[in-house]
């Protein structure tokens, strides 16, 4: 039998089905006498896995776990975090590569999140860039990592986020310096308000291929009793 091969993951156009053709495996048959083709099904459904954005529209009472805004810079990385209506930007990151990744899924455990929303760089035509490849193979290789816990990935169109990151910190009267320092950050800010305001439209959802895993991702809608939308003002620390 000719052996079947497995890719680390796969993107799913966020409001987007598509057919998406996988392996057959046998099924053996009660007699072990002949086997059966049993179809694996990949989930292309935000039915089936939804995000954030949509949860809160469709369930006003809903409260789960955070989401991480990342904006992947070529030498630093932004985090922001969202949680209710409420944006913050949370830190700039200058590891690359796995170390990166393990912060990411640290910060992610550490804020109790369960998305991550990772801005994907296209040009003013909406056209992807050779900068958006990379960032699909961290997104790729993030997402097999976080459905181990039951947690999602996102891409999202983040064109512009960094000029509007700019041009709101020098309203909020943020000098030269400030402004270096925290642009990434608050461009992740950005992202996350343009995935919420626009209830996710054109997120994409990065898949693992293992079944198993997305299983994972399909069961976990954690809930966060501890949250309360009166204390705010701890969100705004940075």
């Amino acid at each position: 039998m000719r052996s079947l091969q497995y890719f680390p993951s796969v993107s799913i156009s966020f409001r987007t089905q598509k057919d998406v053709n996988t392996p057959l495996l046998p099924r053996l048959s009660p007699t072990k006498t002949r086997n059966y083709p049993l179809p694996l099904r990949v989930a292309t459904s935000t039915d089936e896995i939804l995000p954030n954005a949509v949860r809160r529209k469709t369930d006003i009472n809903w409260r789960g776990g955070f989401s991480l805004g990342v904006d992947l810079g070529l030498s630093k990385t932004g985090i922001a975090l969202s949680k209710g209506y409420t944006f913050r930007p949370l830190t700039v990151l200058k590891s690359r590569g796995q170390k990166l990744e393990t912060k990411l899924l640290k910060i992610a455990e550490e804020e109790e999140v369960d998305e991550f929303i990772i801005g994907l760089p296209r040009s003013s035509d909406g056209k992807e860039t050779v900068q958006s490849n990379k960032v699909r193979s961290v997104a790729g290789r993030l997402a097999v990592q976080a459905a181990e816990r039951g947690w999602r990935v996102y891409v999202l169109d983040e064109h512009g986020t960094s000029s509007e990151a700019s041009d709101r910190m020098i309203v909020m009267g943020l000098g030269k310096s400030e402004r270096q320092n925290r642009e990434d950050a608050y461009a992740a800010v950005i992202l996350l308000e343009r995935y919420f305001s626009t209830q996710g439209l054109g997120a994409e959802i990065i898949l693992p291929k293992s079944l198993d895993l997305q299983e994972k991702i399909k069961n976990s809608a954690p809930k966060d009793p501890d949250f309360l939308p009166g204390k705010l003002e701890e969100y705004y620390k940075f």
